[in-house]
């Protein structure tokens, strides 16, 4: 008699992972303003120590938030494409291989349970009750770690990273076009660290790591950029 099984739940793990991979957008938006505010911030201090006209400035940072933007959506959107292209061809793969091989990936699922540490017989009997309700996604989840159907899309990506680039690159571009003429300099060094501060803090809160220490590597890559473009402007 066969025992009863306690089958994994794959709308609970659909959950998780709907949950992961808004928590990996997320991430991704933090960097796009991370990327986004030291990219326009090393435009802007090499051609304000340049030049003192501020409109030639603005265009400058403008036009560098502008490309600094699309270049993060164009590639992020190359990049979620491919991987959805890879996922949906591993899809039909397996589709293929439960049609063609059922034996082996029956096989598959069941060494996986084993090495899990369920006895063989049981492996068998929970392959064997999952590949007849649920085989594609069975075999995508043991084999892969795929969620069936759990697609991230490429435009949303792309938009995500183009705002989260262009929000970054607004501050310290405010910060050096609209502040006093006197105050320029120290209202952008403020507004770069206070955004860096910030995105840091963000990233290791979404990913689980230590604050301190991630809002000290930020202030210290921005500090550091900063001074290299000052620099650069210098010999311009």
């Amino acid at each position: 008699m066969m025992k009863s099984l306690s089958l994994p739940n794959f709308t609970k793990k659909k959950s998780k992972a709907s949950v992961n991979e808004k928590l990996n957008v997320l991430r991704a938006g933090v960097l796009g303003s991370n990327d986004g505010i030291l990219t326009v911030v090393g435009v802007l201090f090499s051609v304000a120590v340049a030049t003192p006209n501020r409109f030639t400035i603005f265009i400058a940072g403008l036009a560098d938030l502008v490309a600094c933007a699309f270049s993060m959506a164009s590639g992020e959107y190359a990049s979620v494409s491919t991987q959805k292209d890879t996922e949906v061809e591993t899809v039909k793969a397996e589709q293929a291989l439960l049609k063609n091989d059922f034996a082996s990936e029956l096989k598959v699922v069941q060494d996986y349970y084993v090495s899990q540490g369920v006895s063989v017989q049981t492996a068998q009997e929970i392959a064997q009750d999952l590949l007849a309700k649920k085989p594609l996604a069975t075999v995508l989840e043991v084999k892969y770690d795929l969620k069936l159907d759990d697609y991230q899309s490429p435009w949303s990506a792309a938009f995500s990273s183009l705002i989260s680039a262009s929000l970054g690159g607004i501050l310290p571009l405010a910060a050096m076009s609209l502040s006093p003429v006197a105050y320029m300099w120290p209202a952008t060094i403020l507004a770069v660290c206070i955004s860096v501060s910030l995105t840091g803090f963000l990233s290791a809160k979404l990913g689980d790591g230590l604050v301190k220490i991630a809002i000290i590597r930020n202030l210290l890559v921005g500090i550091i950029t900063m001074i290299i473009h000052y620099s650069l402007g210098i010999l311009l």
